[in-house]
């Protein structure tokens, strides 16, 4: 039961999450750009394609979207 508690808090945080990118997407990339410059330049740039990949992912998932 426990294995059930624990995935319901983390689904419950997962859509605030999930609310926080849709209503903020500026202040969500910033923060990613910033979090992957930091690990870039403490790894000496050794995971440097993985990093821009993620924040490349990032970037296309708060692009907004055109409303039909």
């Amino acid at each position: 039961m426990a294995l059930m508690k624990r995935l319901t808090v983390l689904a419950g945080a997962a859509g605030a999450v999930s609310s926080y990118v849709r209503k903020n997407p500026e202040k969500v990339n910033n923060a990613v750009g910033k979090a992957a410059r930091f690990v870039d330049e403490k790894t000496k740039g050794r995971y440097h394609n993985q990093i821009s990949g993620a924040v490349r992912k990032v970037s296309d998932v708060t692009r907004p979207r055109p409303t039909e």
